[in-house]
């Protein structure tokens, strides 16, 4: 199985430019019989998903629970999550509180365990409150999965929103 974890501030011209690498480089993987995993949310995993569709790679989505029973996600990833639902062959629970930044990190790490392989799209900078990536990179590495960082030419990152005083 393979994941995809990555940056969630991609701006829309480089999830498009990743859309079309990441087709390429799944249609081996659904060559060689795979399957992609991803915890639903906006950006990169309904990139991910739609890649993985134009690849032929079956697509595996993971949705938050509570006692078995889904929860609903937070606004600006449910329209997401329809999307990644319609392109997945199979959906599966994971018991994590969606709105909890650090349940949310565990939930990756649990993904992460179950994959041979984790593609990251990642400009190499340090996690922080709200980007995980770095983490979950070291994390998946230390536990032996073979991780390929993705960072094409072209490729950014939206400005920080500034807080005002």
């Amino acid at each position: 199985m393979i994941a995809v974890v990555g940056h969630p501030d991609l701006t829309a011209p480089t999830l498009e430019i990743l859309e079309e690498e990441l087709r390429r480089r799944l249609a081996e993987f659904a060559r060689a019989g795979k399957s992609g995993l991803v915890r639903a949310g906006q950006g990169l995993p309904v990139t991910f998903g739609r890649a993985a569709r134009a690849a032929g790679l079956a697509l595996v989505t993971v949705l938050p629970s509570m006692n078995g029973v889904p929860e609903v996600l937070e606004s600006r990833d449910r329209t997401a999550a329809g999307e990644l639902l319609l392109l997945s062959e199979q959906v599966r629970l994971l018991e994590y509180d969606p709105s909890d930044r650090g349940a949310c990190v565990g939930a990756d790490e649990s993904l992460l365990r179950s994959c041979a392989r984790l593609l990251a799209v990642w400009d190499g900078s340090p996690s922080n409150g709200q980007d995980a990536t770095a983490h979950l990179v070291a994390f998946a590495r230390s536990s032996g999965i073979d991780v390929e960082v993705l960072w094409p030419d072209g490729a950014d990152r939206m400005a920080p929103v500034q807080q005002k005083s």
